[in-house]
């Protein structure tokens, strides 16, 4: 794989066409992520899906510090919890599911297949402004792609075309790329939403156009990310925006959960330790075990 062709989220505008979008390609920091639970070829999908929509997304924030985080939670489906979140380019995210009736499924199933009845909230954290906005949508449609849809339609009112795709690379790792454009009503906030205009022309062409994206388009590491948006758009104005490198980490903290425990009565703490006196805390993300002794928290 071409390294430089991953772990890379790139922004662009289509100037005369209203139109902006990003770019994302996952390569190691998937790896990384998926390799830290067994997850099922089913489920690897579903988050790797997940993981490059929270990079289309998060990347769009400008301030240091600011969070987007995805969740999907649902009943009555294999999967009843999926988490994402994204910081200044560093990504995490876990799902928790029914392994027995993941193994039931076919290859390639519904979002409500997996899911049955749910929803999918994502929120915008922006600690430098102060502010916080979530938006929660029906967990509806074919893919994970068509429910974030849904979302830009209903809580943004932006028309909005993500593809999202995700496999494995020549060389057995996990691969995942996505496409995010949006249509600006005139180029400026503040004028009228695009969907009281639905016959909009401009943005009928550019969405013609980004159709045409395949999916091993989107998951090929020897296709660079410009060369991918040339391909697509060769007939417009394309500006790109500096690349923005993307990797993984995760925030757990032995001393956090030290402080947190510390906050409970003694008695409480000694019903959560086992027969040698130890709390554990599992990390969800990232499968660390921490072990703190009762000990250790009443110094």
């Amino acid at each position: 794989m071409t390294t430089a062709s991953l772990d890379t989220a790139i922004g662009f505008t289509i100037p005369h066409r209203h139109a902006r979008g990003r770019v994302v390609r996952l390569g190691p920091a998937l790896d990384t992520i998926l390799s830290k639970h067994a997850y099922p070829p089913v489920v690897a999908t579903l988050l790797a899906e997940a993981l490059t929509l929270s990079a289309l997304l998060g990347s769009t924030l400008k301030h240091d510090g600011s969070r987007l985080t995805l969740q999907a939670q649902a009943e009555g489906g294999a999967v009843d919890l999926l988490v994402v979140d994204y910081v200044d380019g560093v990504l995490r995210g876990y799902v928790r599911h029914d392994a027995d009736r993941i193994a039931q499924m076919p290859v390639d199933p519904s979002l409500f297949a997996l899911f049955g009845k749910g929803y999918l909230a994502i929120t915008f954290d922006l600690p430098a402004i102060g502010e916080r906005y979530q938006g929660i949508v029906p967990l509806e449609g074919a893919s994970l792609a068509e429910a974030a849809e849904s979302y830009f339609a209903q809580s943004e009112q932006l028309p909005s075309i993500i593809r999202l795709s995700a496999g494995r690379g020549a060389d057995g790792r996990h691969v995942a790329g996505g496409m995010l454009i949006q249509h600006l009503p005139e180029g400026e906030e503040g004028r009228d939403r695009i969907h009281t205009r639905l016959d909009h022309p401009e943005w009928d062409h550019v969405r013609a156009l980004a159709e045409t994206v395949k999916p091993d388009e989107l998951t090929d590491a020897d296709l660079p990310l410009e060369n991918l948006l040339w391909r697509l758009f060769n007939e417009e104005e394309v500006r790109t925006l500096p690349a923005l490198a993307l990797s993984q980490s995760c925030r757990c903290d032995l001393e956090h959960f030290r402080s947190v425990l510390a906050r409970f009565p003694a008695d409480e703490r000694a019903e959560m330790a086992d027969e040698n006196g130890e709390i554990h805390v599992d990390c969800e993300f990232c499968s660390t075990r921490y072990s703190i002794s009762l000990e250790s928290l009443a110094a």
